[in-house]
């Protein structure tokens, strides 16, 4: 077969059967690494979204894995995955999208990627990424703007905008995240991919500011379901750095999206009753849930109460950038973006009576999604108010007619799901008149992200969406 074939043929292929060519040895590591090479030489010109590249170490890696026998190689078998630019990679840079780390170089990697390596995943490059990930828009000072691979003249959200990207356009096969208010699913409602948000402490993570952080958590993505779960398998374990950190199932989450298992009744909202939402973001979310009652599913509108989800995750998000992020503000304030000083400051002119009153609302909150998945199997709804925005837009100031009121309430229909402790994916489900991606939120109770993987799986099924990535940029119509 000739190099471009094969590059064509490996590019469209799914992880899951990547790795399956991998433990057949019908190809080898490097080989992906040299597909991968070309295909960024090819496109991330025109997208922005492997800004750092470390092909020299992953050769290295591949070849360490290459002298095991095949079945040594771990869930993932030596495939590719890149990792956000927030997090350590040893010996590779990590600016966090930051002036202020440009030049930074990791010294031991954090303990997400650590676990990844040890399932035979071979990093080559880190995904671009906003300045710490503030704000739902990926472009930073360092780097510059990741472009939608739909319409280069529109956002790919963020705040694993690159890792989305990268995925859409063939870059990668599987991707590494992070999800805060929808870092995970906003970028992959934006570009067609699936993204997914775990319950907390199913990936394990280095410790940051405090032991029981967990607005924040680790999660994969992917183009398809199955190869979701397959990444979500090699990320999981029980890890005693992180005290949070929960032990792999005893079935695999691949094993569970192929079960065929679905649910019996979901609920689905238009808005959780907590936000305004794009009219034809609407109708394009309703009309794929109620595709469930083709396979005998009853479909219900209806969400759990989550009205102080605005509130609640400002005073968090802000105790959040404090804790973490104070001593930036301190030394280095001239090189911060002003959204980011902005939430800092924030955080420091809380009061206890405020971060006590936010603590009781997520408490009374996840209680209420608790009890509700008691009659529902799964939730539904939109996973952004909107469809990709200009990319010359930081953030989206209004929708269908309601200006917000700061830079993050418009990803108010994600992170109220984040506050309730629930897992979460999107899932493509649609596009717009104009030929942009639609997302599907898909979310589950505490720990069930295999009846959710099961249930998106057989979604995706009916959809008939699976493989419309990857695509090459397509450059904004005259």
């Amino acid at each position: 077969m000739a190099a471009q074939e094969l590059i064509c043929e490996l590019t469209r292929a799914t992880a899951c059967a990547v790795v399956d060519k991998l433990r057949a040895g019908e190809i080898t590591p490097l080989e992906l690494l040299d597909v991968l090479e070309a295909r960024i030489a090819a496109v991330d010109g025109q997208v922005n979204a492997l800004p750092i590249l470390c092909f020299d170490r992953a050769r290295d890696h591949a070849r360490a894995l290459m002298r095991k026998p095949a079945g040594e190689r771990g869930l993932l078998a030596g495939l590719p995955i890149p990792i956000k630019d927030l997090f350590d990679v040893e010996g590779v840079r990590n600016t966090q999208g930051s002036p202020i780390f440009k030049d930074a170089v990791s010294a031991k990697s954090d303990i997400v990627v650590e676990n990844i390596e040890s399932n035979g995943g071979v990093v080559y490059a880190k995904s671009n990424t906003p300045e710490f990930g503030a704000g739902a828009n990926t472009f930073n000072e360092v780097f510059g703007a990741t472009l939608n691979p739909w319409n280069t003249s529109r956002s790919a959200a963020g705040s694993s905008g690159g890792a989305a990207v990268a995925l859409a356009t063939g870059m990668a096969w599987l991707a590494h995240g992070t999800d805060m208010g929808g870092s995970l699913r906003n970028p992959a409602s934006f570009c067609g991919i699936v993204g997914m948000r775990p319950s907390i402490g199913r990936v394990a993570h280095t410790l940051i500011g405090t032991i029981d952080r967990n607005l924040t958590v680790h999660g994969p993505m992917a183009r398809n379901v199955e190869d979701l779960a397959l990444l979500l398998d090699a990320m999981t374990g029980e890890y005693a750095d992180d005290p949070l950190s929960l032990p792999s199932p005893a079935i695999p989450f691949l094993s569970a999206a192929r079960s065929g298992k679905k649910p019996k009744r979901v609920a689905y909202s238009p808005d959780l009753g907590i936000t305004p939402v794009d009219v034809e973001v609407k109708t394009v979310t309703r009309k794929a849930a109620e595709r469930l009652a083709d396979a005998g599913v009853v479909v219900e509108e209806a969400h759990p109460d989550l009205r102080e989800a605005h509130e609640c995750f400002h005073v968090l998000r802000a105790l959040d950038f404090a804790i973490t992020k104070a001593r930036l503000l301190r030394t280095r304030r001239d090189l911060l973006k002003p959204e980011v000083i902005w939430n800092i400051e924030q955080g420091l002119n809380l009061t206890i009576e405020q971060i006590e009153r936010a603590e009781a609302q997520r408490i009374a909150m996840t209680a209420r999604a608790v009890e509700f998945f008691k009659t529902y199997d799964l939730l539904l709804c939109p996973a952004t108010v909107v469809s990709p925005f200009p990319i010359e837009n930081r953030y989206v100031a209004e929708c269908d007619g309601r200006k917000f009121d700061n830079y993050v309430e418009w990803l108010g229909i994600a992170y109220a799901i984040t506050l309730a402790c629930c897992p979460a994916l999107s899932l493509p489900c649609g596009f717009t008149a104009s030929g942009l991606p639609i997302g599907l939120q898909m979310v589950a109770p505490p720990r069930g992200e295999a009846a959710l993987l099961a249930g998106a799986r057989m979604l995706e099924d009916i959809l008939g969406l699976r493989g419309a990535t990857p695509i090459d940029p397509r450059p904004p119509a005259a």
